[in-house]
């Protein structure tokens, strides 16, 4: 159990990293990856992928209410890398898209925090420096 809660803490700190795979997850567990999506869903009752689906979407509701980004800024800071996969998989689970959930939500309570500050602080923006590196990298690959 305590290889899953480390694999499980793993997907809770990464959620947001669209790179985050079955694999990666299984290895903080010491598991292959059929064993591993075996015992998580013994264990916590959902698959892995079910798990980081509903941590991203949970992180995607509370982004809709507070952040004044538009849903493809949401989409892809909550680890989406497809706006079509984003939406169909947030009204399975919330029974409403993206905008009708905004549009249900909004103005209940504190108003929208700037995009700004949200990208900031999700680490939606990044350096000239890394900008270069990436692009250093696609160079030499």
């Amino acid at each position: 159990m305590r290889q899953l809660r480390l694999a499980k803490d793993a997907m809770d700190r990464d959620w947001a990293d669209p790179d985050l795979d079955l694999d990666t997850v299984a290895a903080h567990a010491g598991y292959s990856r059929y064993h591993f999506i075996r015992a998580f869903k013994e264990a916590y009752g959902e698959t892995p992928r079910q798990y980081l689906t509903h941590r991203r979407i949970e992180r995607a509701q509370d982004l809709l209410r507070t952040a004044n980004l538009t849903v493809t800024e949401i989409c892809h800071l909550v680890g989406f890398s497809s706006l079509g996969t984003f939406s169909s998989r947030f009204k399975a689970w919330t029974g409403l898209t993206p905008s009708e959930y905004r549009a249900r939500h909004v103005g209940r309570g504190a108003a929208l925090i700037p995009g700004c500050y949200a990208m900031l602080w999700a680490g939606g923006f990044r350096s000239g420096t890394d900008r270069e590196r990436e692009s250093n990298s696609r160079e030499a690959g």
